[in-house]
């Protein structure tokens, strides 16, 4: 009988809306190569970027529990459908947000109740937990500043929603230490890239190779 498949390595990344987290992680995607998926939430299969649309319009109203199931049933999708078969092939799978945004977002920022959220996304992902999350972390003022991406619902809420997020993450960093790393974005990219290449090099014992 041949070698059983060494399962692969779950990295997230996480940050306030423009903290930069998208262009990170598509950068160490591409430096990985074959090794590596990446994936986007909400978004990833074809249940999901439905999803996306809805939840991308800031013209369909939503209620926070509604908009927190969504996430939800996304995120459920995407593990069973992708992320767990390129994990037990022994892929390095990258996702733009995970978990942890739906613990910040909807759980604090529409005060759903962190742990309320969290066990709903316990299910949802059949309890599926990064082995690493970067967590880029930006000023949400230099943040608001920074060049224009695709404007949301979450980014049209201004100011306070995202301080209150960027709040909410500092606080589920201090509570998983192991797991969340935290890593000052309000740098060059080269720098903040750096930085990522070290933690994936740390956790999967080969270099990432991120180009500059």
């Amino acid at each position: 009988m041949g070698e059983a498949m060494t399962r692969g390595h779950f990295i997230t990344f996480e940050g306030i809306d423009r903290s930069g987290k998208s262009t990170q992680a598509a950068r160490l995607a591409e430096a990985l190569g074959e090794r590596a998926l990446l994936v986007r939430e909400p978004g990833g299969t074809s249940l999901s970027e439905r999803v996306r649309e809805i939840l991308k319009d800031p013209a369909i109203p939503l209620t926070g529990r509604a908009e927190a199931l969504l996430f939800a049933a996304a995120r459920a999708d995407l593990v069973e459908r992708v992320i767990e078969p390129a994990l037990a092939a022994g892929k390095i799978v990258i996702a733009d947000r995970y978990v942890d945004s739906s613990l910040a977002y909807q759980g604090a920022a529409r005060g759903l109740g962190v742990e309320a959220i969290a066990r709903l996304n316990e299910w949802a992902s059949g309890g599926l937990t990064p082995d690493r999350t970067l967590l880029i972390e930006i000023d949400p003022r230099r943040a608001a500043e920074r060049g224009n991406e695709e404007h949301d619902r979450f980014e049209d809420e201004g100011l306070a929603f995202q301080q209150t997020i960027a709040a909410a993450y500092a606080e589920l960093a201090a509570e998983h230490p192991d797991r969340i790393v935290r890593i000052d974005g309000d740098r060059a990219p080269d720098d903040v890239a750096a930085d990522v290449a070290r933690i994936v090099a740390e956790l999967t014992g080969e270099p990432a190779g991120i180009p500059a």
